[in-house]
């Protein structure tokens, strides 16, 4: 079986990724995010492993991948889980990728990331970053992601990254209704993202699969009901249960919003909206591989 694969999105009618391989370094992922939608599909998700033969697979893969093909790390398993910083895995594997000719798009919600500068530096007309961050307030991304690094850690990987000149997006994914929609403090982190430097937001809405849902529900029993409801009213996607499309919609102008005052370019994720996306720039941030120090804000 192929470690570097060309990227499925699940027969997602609404995704709007370009072509693409995606590597995932790890299974499972030990950041524990509540609305982990990885978690329906992986067995035993948050025990992150390396995979099996990881260093003699990729070297075979990487034989038959074309010279300057994009390579994400990774879009389920964050290729920055918390092994990672004992393990190694992940810098090894972008090292190889890099210096056999390949573009990497980083994927991650880690500030571990920033112990790879070296290697992102020496190649940065070939990478891109792209850093999820859920909110700016800690207690609420402790609840939500209780393996992750803080935002506040986040946001100083945006900054050191994009000072050193590697193109960074931030993910402001997913909006979970009534945990982290408040309008004002969606403002605010896109404000502060872009004071970082980042040049791009991509967003996206929380869809609920049961085990995630149950997760959220069960952590957040204060606005449970309300949640429950807002998906009870939804529609069914792909295999996911998304809220309605206006307020989804209402969602993603409030991001977009905020991310136009703030000069970014603005992107959504697998939800329907092409209208609001800015014209030259990919949802995932593939677009950014190349822009490597000279990437301006819109």
């Amino acid at each position: 079986m192929y470690l570097v694969r060309p990227f499925d999105p699940w027969r997602s009618p609404l995704c709007t990724c370009p072509a693409k391989y995606v590597l995932h370094p790890y299974t499972g992922c030990g950041h524990g995010c509540l609305y982990c939608y990885a978690s329906s599909y992986v067995r035993d998700f948050f025990n992150p492993r390396p995979k099996e033969g990881f260093v003699r697979k990729l070297l075979r893969d990487l034989e038959r991948l074309p010279i300057g093909s994009l390579v994400e790390l990774s879009t389920s398993s964050d290729p920055y889980t918390p092994p990672e910083e004992r393990l190694s895995v992940t810098r090894w594997a972008l090292s190889e990728l890099l210096e056999r000719g390949f573009r990497v798009l980083v994927t991650t919600k880690s500030a571990l990331v920033l112990r790879d500068i070296d290697v992102l530096l020496r190649y940065r007309d070939r990478v891109a970053v792209a850093i999820t961050i859920t909110t700016l307030d800690a207690g609420t991304a402790a609840v939500l992601e209780p393996g992750a690094p803080t935002p506040a850690e986040r946001l100083k990987a945006v900054r050191k990254l994009s000072s050193s000149g590697v193109p960074t997006l931030v993910r402001v994914d997913p909006i979970v209704p009534y945990v982290n929609d408040d309008p004002s403090a969606v403002e605010e982190l896109v404000e502060q993202v872009s004071r970082a430097g980042a040049v791009q937001v991509t967003s996206s809405t929380y869809k609920a699969r049961p085990d995630s849902l149950s997760r959220l529900l069960k952590a957040l029993p204060e606005v449970a009901p309300k949640i429950v409801e807002a998906y009870r009213s939804g529609e069914r996607v792909g295999g996911y249960t998304y809220l309605d499309r206006r307020t989804r919609y209402e969602y993603m102008r409030t991001v977009r919003g905020a991310a136009i005052r703030a000069g970014l370019a603005f992107h959504t994720c697998r939800e329907g909206f092409p209208e609001l996306a800015t014209r030259g720039f990919s949802c995932d941030g593939s677009s950014l591989v190349g822009r490597g120090g000279s990437v301006a804000k819109v």
